[in-house]
């Protein structure tokens, strides 16, 4: 039976791993994002890959997007995905960043899961993924609300785990730190200091191929080097 994956966020970085993951491994996946010409031609012309233009900080979107995911049936996996960052300090960040992080890191997932639960517990099948961080765990200066979004994802993914407990979807946290991603263009390091996104990928997968009474709760990713 054709299984089928709801990626958000993936037309780069983590998000395009993830797509060029699944679809590898016979999945039929649907993916969102602001700009969805960013994903290579080559991945887009997937005959199983579906595409969506979509700005999940929008109610309405989220909205759209749910209906294009049911409109197949009840996903197996979900990866909240959709992400932004933005350094910072609590003390001088202009007016509206703490809210934009939230939509986009926080809201996004808890608006779409909210849609979307309902049918996979129905359908008695499902993993739910969250793109959490390092963030998630650790405070650091220049952190601001970018550290206040992503450790309120892990609490949200905490959350959905209790409630799940006796259903059998599956939950679980990502943690990765300093990744290859368009994030760190011009941070002037080499590539071998960052955590290859496809590794993030493959993390993910490994999780999902577990025995469905297993779940892998929280996995933290880190560059061999440490934190950057």
């Amino acid at each position: 039976m054709e299984k089928h994956a709801v990626i958000t966020g993936g037309t780069q970085g983590i998000g395009l791993a993830l797509v060029q993951k699944f679809l590898a491994e016979g999945f039929t996946v649907t993916t969102c994002g602001r700009s969805i010409g960013k994903i290579p031609a080559e991945v887009t012309a997937h005959p199983r890959l579906r595409t969506m233009t979509a700005d999940l900080t929008q109610r309405a979107d989220i909205a759209r997007l749910a209906v294009f995911v049911l409109a197949h049936g009840a996903p197996d996996v979900v990866v909240h995905n959709t992400g932004t960052f933005q350094p910072g300090s609590i003390q001088t960040e202009e007016e509206g960043v703490l809210e934009h992080l939230f939509a986009t890191n926080v809201q996004s997932a808890y608006h779409l899961t909210r849609v979307l639960v309902p049918a996979m517990r129905a359908a008695g099948k499902g993993h739910i993924f969250t793109m959490c961080s390092i963030a998630s765990i650790m405070a650091y200066a220049n952190g601001g609300s970018y550290c206040i979004s992503k450790f309120a994802l892990l609490g949200f993914t905490k959350v959905l785990r209790a409630e799940l407990i006796g259903t059998p979807l599956r939950v679980t946290a990502i943690l990765p730190g300093a990744t290859l991603t368009p994030s760190w263009d011009g941070a002037g390091l080499p590539p071998e200091r960052f955590i290859p996104a496809a590794d993030i990928a493959s993390a993910v997968w490994a999780c999902y191929q577990m025995a469905p009474s297993t779940v892998v709760e929280e996995l933290l990713v880190r560059p061999l080097e440490g934190d950057i």
